[in-house]
């Protein structure tokens, strides 16, 4: 044994030395105390005889003797001088002086008295580090958000409950994973497999915030908030990192409900017809019924769709739309429904169908009159039982949608020429709330000019407030083919080829000016010298009565200042 310091081995508790013929070479006068044999008595005599049981220990010597690995701490009982059977602790250790093959065994006996209070301690130590471990394992489990750690090469080495529940990964399942194989996010992908140890995981500095989309286990996209610290041991080395994430994906549901194209607001009118849309709105939009909307192309039905969905209590989950008459009858059914893996050719991997993407909110069914009835009777069974199946597959699940249907043909029509289900039209028209054509509401023109020369005077940086009143009386006199969505097109129109602050005739497209406009409506002087300013003088009129005269409600609906609100209120003498 290199280095081998006696002085050591004499001091312990007892030592005793054994050849590889198992006799006894050494027997210090600690052993003595503990064993009651003199070495004088012992020394060169068989080892066998201080062992209890002699088979094991023997086993446990011949191997460290091959092996030369040593055994520590365990209890052994030997056979003291006067009859009685002792338990210590003891260890063994090779001997094996400069480096050569091994020449006996070192074996060190310990009193139980005098290792027993470092025992217990140890214990009492021990039991104290499993009980901060589980408050820290309890603590690190309880967090709403996901947490989970990973090391230098990006191996997630601990994953807690929520991240299980976000990311659909167990823990056994994620643990031993690199981060971007569970994320499965572009941004992990690029950032942090690719870049090495300038990935943003692995940067030492404070920690960083990100927002992005991650795929479930499921293939569920979620919207997440990420946040990424460096993480490091006890002396301050940094060993990887900790990320804690947030499923945001509701939040941002909302948020892009909140977009100014989709408010309610956005759908302009006063007129009876008009009036009546927004009651039906308020209405249905407290109950979990099914609507179908109806009217003309251009008419806004999916701006309705979507005021319903907004103002209803699923207004924090997903808006899902489809175009029914853009898809084949197979494709649609997979659209609607999602589809297995070898569903059908083509069909390389399992997919989402709009139901599951509109769970726990609104499915928006646009042309529903295109639909064809074989596809009919399968969403006629789905709104009946709840319940649907992707293509391919057997297991049914459970639906938690609200249906919103739209159309621009007369189903009741179709209905009798036996060209649409008759079941399945009665099921989706539970309500109906039909839009009236812009031709049939054309005393919602002004208001309707002033909400998009506001949008279009931003979106072209231009300052065009107003439109002539010759303009005005060409584009009232216009039938309307397309429209709203008509009415935007030639007002994007107008404001490309207006260099002025007013549309005047010259800036529409050439087919209004062939438009007749009749004599007496040339002359009416009873129309407002300036229309713009008058239906501005309305919608604010409207918001007094509607936020009982609050100014800063007011400002805040019409997306204006309430400095520039009282202004225009003392210009209209609204004070």
């Amino acid at each position: 044994m290199d280095n081998f310091n006696w002085k050591d081995f004499i001091e312990a508790d007892g030592v005793a030395i054994i050849n590889p013929d198992l006799r006894i070479t050494y027997f210090s006068p600690a052993a003595e105390q503990l064993t009651g044999y003199k070495a004088w008595e012992i020394v060169s005599k068989n080892c066998s005889f201080i062992f209890r049981k002699w088979d094991e220990i023997k086993d446990q010597i011949q191997n460290v003797l091959e092996g030369g690995e040593p055994r520590s701490d365990d209890l052994i009982e030997i056979n003291r001088a006067d009859g009685k059977i002792k338990t210590l602790y003891a260890s063994l250790t090779p001997i094996s002086l400069n480096n050569q093959r091994v020449q006996g065994t070192l074996v060190v006996f310990q009193s139980l008295e005098k290792v027993l209070p470092l025992y217990n301690s140890l214990l009492e130590k021990t039991a104290e580090l499993i009980s901060e471990r589980n408050k820290l394992d309890a603590i690190f489990n309880s967090r709403l958000e996901g947490t989970f750690t990973i090391d230098q090469e990006c191996n997630i080495t601990s994953f807690n409950r929520s991240a299980e529940k976000i990311t659909g990964y167990g823990r056994a399942e994620a643990i031993g994973q690199k981060c971007w194989e569970i994320f499965r996010s572009e941004f992990c992908r690029e950032g942090c497999r690719n870049g090495g140890d300038q990935s943003p995981a692995m940067q030492e500095n404070s920690a960083r915030f990100k927002e992005l989309y991650i795929n479930r286990k499921d293939n569920r996209e979620v919207f997440l908030r990420v946040t990424t610290a460096p993480l490091f041991d006890a002396e301050g080395k940094h060993i990887g990192a900790v990320e804690t994430f947030q499923d945001i994906t509701e939040l941002q549901n909302l948020s892009s409900h909140l977009n100014d194209r989709f408010r309610l607001s956005s759908i302009i009118g006063q007129s009876k017809s008009m009036e009546r849309v927004y009651r039906m709105i308020e209405n249905v939009s407290k109950s979990n019924s099914t609507v179908l909307i109806t009217g003309e192309n251009g008419t806004g039905k999916e701006l309705v769709a979507r005021a319903i969905h907004l103002n209803s209590h699923r207004r924090s989950g997903p808006f899902t739309a489809i175009n029914c008459s853009g898809f084949a009858e197979t494709l649609l059914e997979s659209e609607l429904f999602g589809h297995e893996k070898g569903a059908f050719t083509g069909a390389y991997q399992s997919k989402q169908g709009r139901f599951e993407m509109a769970q726990g909110g609104t499915l928006f069914l646009d042309e529903v009159g295109d639909i064809l009835p074989s596809v009919q009777v399968k969403l006629l069974r789905v709104l009946e039982t709840r319940q649907f199946e992707r293509v391919g597959s057997n297991k049914s699940i459970k639906m938690d949608v609200r249906l919103i249907a739209a159309t621009n043909k007369d189903i009741a029509k179709l209905v009798k020429k036996e060209e649409f289900r008759e079941d399945f039209y009665y099921r989706i028209n539970v309500i109906n709330i039909h839009l009236p054509p812009l031709r049939e509401r054309i005393d919602d023109l002004p208001l309707l000019l002033q909400n998009l020369i506001e949008k279009n005077s931003s979106k072209f940086n231009k300052t065009i407030s107003n439109v002539s009143p010759s303009a005005l009386k060409l584009l009232k006199a216009y039938d309307w083919p397309g429209n709203i969505r008509e009415l935007e097109n030639v007002l994007e129109h107008a404001f490309v080829m207006c260099h002025g602050d007013m549309i005047d005739t010259d800036h529409l497209p050439e087919r209004f000016l062939n438009i007749h406009v009749p004599i007496e409506d040339v002359d009416d002087s009873s129309a407002p010298a300036e229309p713009l300013k008058y239906a501005e003088k309305i919608i604010i009129s409207q918001y007094l009565e509607k936020y009982h005269g609050h100014r800063g409600k007011i400002a805040e609906a019409l997306g204006i200042d309430k400095t520039t609100l009282w202004r225009k209120m003392k210009k209209y003498e609204l004070l």
